[in-house]
């Protein structure tokens, strides 16, 4: 619900359980008064002291422009004609509307009740409308802006954030989610200090090293207690998030990296901004990643996949199990034998398109390679799907290698500065995907392919950073919008993608975890976690990962041991726990498994199917993180009716789990089925479970796991 009032000009945008305030002052800027606990009152803020010309540096703004006395380190930014760089935004009015408003080729959440639309004008010729979505249901606010140029000539944006919220003098923990290539999303807390901290990207992706999210909370927040306010955004370029503590409190601003990103407007021209996903919690760290786990299944997955009680396929993933040395009747031996390991779809990955033996060569030359494919894809198609299995493929759509027939016949469609060398990463360069004219040429090709035969899933990848960003297609003085644009051309290709073929499940990649996130989830319901598929490393990365992202959306497989990436060994239990928790599949080479072995995994898909449903749609609990102690976590129906409860580490051993979602009064049953043990019909009340926990064996395995079901008697 959003309140609007024209008479002292103040606004106030409700959920179930917060409340965000915003009031313009006598001077017309717009400030931000509060965003908490759901509250009625206003909250007021009193000049800071007699002298007028210090009040820009001390107001909390809610939309902070540079210049004129705000000597916070400036997000907005911008040169006018005559080269100043000075912005006076002033309110100019609200209005509150029904629904939520689309951004033009931009995703964002949808399906909200109310938008409430700010004005502010700059009397040379800017205005900049706010955009504010309310999602009552799942406490989450959304922050959009539109900057136009009203004047007669142009203007350039240097730096445009997507939102600004101050916080006042708290003491507050900053939270980022920080690593690298094959251990991605690793949380660091620590607290704010004085001066600006930001995480970001300036390699064309969010990259592996910082995700576009980050957590504010009160220094003694936990899991289950205390206030935290956890912020996204729902973009997949350059980003920059950043905190910044002066003496007048703490900032939080965050959009699009300012390196590299100038954007001319021509008098009547808009720039619309990435949105700003928002949430406040005073139920800990918990309740803040339940509200983004809700509002991402119910408001930003696409409708076709939003129905997540529904089966989704368990896939074999060829890629562990054959790399680039295979041929079409070794790809039937591994899908027949995925069949009988309980699987419901191929997938084939890397290595069948024409000359591709090896990661130096072909990419962009989406054509089988009849060598090993004889038949073709629409031949392999066919008879994994004689099987009984359902068929789907990989692709790297933005890239191209130098050695392909692509780069040959189309040498100026990859990203290069003239006169410079053009740097291959991964023996490959990117395609220019700011260009309509490369983004037909790509589309004519994957639609070919898709068009072939029934695909039914596509894992769309991308291994690389961008450099050498210069495109053809642009001046010289336009350069500076080549990151911006090749986003939205990614963003404009991949819903012609799903418009066309709505029923196509779309994986996203990018060497693993390194575009993870919501903006890429609009357009797929699922992301490839991580490249390392190590049971221990995936607990790290998929406990980070849920932070923002649920268990739902977090591609996960099955695979063999010693591990490819780790060389490290884990239990089958272990292994399935963290399968398991996110889309579930396989990603080994089944054919050396024997009849025996391979009806072993049976029940692990049985359980899935039989609690799929529970595990896409149940609220996430993380009852240990993993630090050394162990790791544990839960996924449990809202009203406490039942629940699967993973864990894993020798650190467990005989450890109780307090299960904060069991209901005290009622009797759980259990099956539980932990490494070298099965126990079945154990029985606890509800409240021995809230407040003692839930009792683990003893275990003695390399990386030993643990899985419960736990269900209430009627």
């Amino acid at each position: 619900m959003i309140a609007y009032d024209p008479t002292n000009h103040t606004c106030a945008l409700h959920t179930a359980h917060t409340t965000y305030q915003l009031a313009a002052d006598a001077d017309g800027r717009l400030l931000h008064l509060y965003y908490g606990p759901r509250a009625g009152a206003f909250r007021t803020v009193p000049p800071p002291h007699n002298d007028p010309g210090c009040w820009p540096d001390l107001l909390p703004q809610e939309w902070p422009a540079p210049g004129l006395g705000d000597n916070h380190t400036p997000f907005f930014a911008l040169d006018w004609a005559d080269g100043s760089r000075a912005a006076d935004l002033r309110f100019a009015g609200a209005e509150v509307c029904s629904g939520t408003e689309p951004l033009p080729g931009l995703p964002s959440f949808h399906t909200g009740g109310e938008t409430l639309r700010v004005t502010l004008q700059d009397p040379r010729g800017l205005t900049v409308t706010l955009l504010y979505a309310v999602f009552e249901d799942c406490d989450l606010i959304t922050r959009a802006a539109v900057v136009q140029n009203t004047g007669t000539t142009p203007l350039t944006l240097q730096g445009v954030p997507s939102g600004v919220v101050d916080f006042g003098r708290k003491d507050l923990d900053l939270i980022t989610f920080d690593g690298a290539w094959a251990g991605e999303r690793t949380p660091f807390r620590a607290p704010v200090r004085p001066g600006v901290q930001s995480v970001g990207s300036v390699g064309g992706i969010p990259t592996h090293a910082h995700n576009p999210a980050v957590v504010l909370c009160a220094p003694d927040a936990t899991e289950t207690s205390g206030e935290c306010w956890g912020a996204a955004l729902v973009y997949s370029g350059n980003f920059r998030i950043q905190t910044e503590r002066t003496t007048a409190g703490i900032r939080l601003s965050a959009g699009i990296e300012p390196y590299g990103f100038a954007w001319t407007l021509a008098p009547g021209e808009c720039f619309v901004t990435p949105e700003l996903a928002l949430v406040y919690s005073s139920r800990g760290l918990g309740g803040m990643s339940r509200c983004f786990h809700n509002a991402v299944r119910g408001h930003l997955l696409r409708a076709r996949w939003q129905d997540l009680t529904a089966a989704r396929p368990v896939l074999l993933n060829s890629w562990e199990a054959c790399y680039f040395d295979f041929n079409e009747e070794k790809l039937l031996t591994l899908a027949r034998a995925a069949k009988t390991a309980g699987a419901d779809l191929f997938v084939l990955d890397d290595g069948w398109f024409r000359g591709r033996n090896s990661d130096t060569t072909s990419l962009g030359d989406w054509a089988a390679d009849t060598a090993k494919l004889p038949d073709g894809v629409a031949g392999l198609c066919s008879k994994i799907r004689a099987l009984g299995l359902e068929f789907g493929i990989w692709v790297e759509p933005e890239a191209v290698s130098p050695d392909s027939d692509l780069f040959r016949a189309h040498p100026d469609w990859a990203l290069q500065i003239p006169g410079r060398d053009t740097l291959e990463i991964r023996h490959q360069y990117t395609l220019d995907f700011s260009r309509a004219d490369v983004r037909e040429g790509i589309w004519q090709q994957l639609t070919e392919l898709l068009d072939s035969c029934p695909i039914s899933y596509l894992k769309w990848d991308m291994n690389r950073s961008l450099a050498n960003v210069w495109s053809a297609a642009l001046p010289a003085d336009r350069q500076g919008e080549v990151y911006h644009r090749y986003v939205l051309g990614l963003y404009e290709l991949q819903q012609r993608l799903v418009d066309r073929y709505p029923d196509l499940l779309l994986e996203n990649c990018a060497g693993g975890g390194a575009r993870f996130d919501l903006g890429m989830l609009y357009y797929s319901s699922q992301i490839w976690c991580s490249d390392n598929t190590d049971a221990l490393d995936r607990l790290m990365i998929q406990y980070g990962t849920s932070f923002f992202y649920p268990p739902c959306v977090m591609g996960a497989h099955y695979s063999t041991v010693p591990n490819h990436t780790t060389g490290r060994t884990a239990s089958v239990e272990a292994r399935m726990a963290a399968a398991l928790s996110g889309t579930f599949g396989f990603e080994l080479d089944l054919t050396r498994y024997t009849p025996a072995q391979l009806a072993e995994l049976r029940p692990f898909v049985d359980f899935y199917r039989a609690h799929g449903a529970l595990l896409r749609t149940g609220s996430l609990y993380r009852l240990c993180p993993p630090d050394g102690s162990g790791a544990a976590w839960a996924i449990a129906a809202p009203d406490g009716s039942e629940a699967v409860v993973f864990a894993s580490d020798r650190a467990l051993d005989g450890r109780c789990l307090v299960l904060p979602f069991a209901v005290p009064g009622k009797m759980y049953r259990a099956h539980i089925r932990a490494t070298g043990q099965e126990l079945q019909n154990h029985r606890w009340d509800g409240e021995e479970l809230a407040v003692h926990g839930l009792p683990l064996p003893d275990l003695r395995a390399d990386l030993p796991g643990y899985l419960c079901y736990l269900q209430q008697e009627d």
